[in-house]
């Protein structure tokens, strides 16, 4: 399935890792079992660029890694059959949603976390991807919806070759 991942960098050098971006995503969605061809718009920026829209667009004042902004809400683990209706009509593609991820946070999380650069990249890129196909987090340390959406993300990083 090829799917369009549309990426927009706001760094003043260029982004090293376009590659590995598109083909992380690409390799969550197929894990997902989506089956239409999509459309993810992908924002690359700094910790000030993410902390201007996550207090605009969430009211959080403070930096974050990544961002995911879904167009539609899905049940994690079950993408719909049908979804013909919401294709958009000039592209043909689904439009998912954007992501916005910090590559300065990500350089630093990768160094705070002990691994490579192309490790964390790939983590926040699945872990968005996720966000944007239903599943959350936000149920605690030990709540199920956490539990669920981690061992896919593992399970996808392994299928990377980016486990930890």
């Amino acid at each position: 399935m090829e799917h369009e991942i549309i990426l927009e960098s706001e760094l003043e050098a260029p982004f090293p890792y376009e590659d590995l971006l598109k083909q992380c995503i690409s390799k969550a969605l197929d894990a997902e079992g989506v089956t239409a061809a999509c459309e993810i718009n992908v924002l690359i920026t700094d910790d000030e660029g993410i902390h201007q829209i996550n207090l605009e667009q969430r009211e959080v004042d403070r930096p974050t890694d990544v961002l995911s902004f879904p167009m539609f809400e899905f049940t994690p683990g079950a993408f719909p059959e049908d979804v013909e209706d919401d294709l958009d009509p000039e592209t043909g593609l689904l439009p998912l949603g954007d992501m916005v991820i910090s590559y300065e946070r990500c350089l630093a999380q990768a160094e705070e976390f002990g691994h490579s650069p192309e490790r964390e990249l790939g983590y926040l890129s699945v872990h968005s991807v996720l966000h944007l196909l239903g599943y959350d987090h936000m149920d605690g340390e030990d709540g199920p919806m956490k539990r669920q959406m981690r061992a896919r993300e593992e399970e996808i990083m392994a299928s990377l070759h980016l486990q930890r």
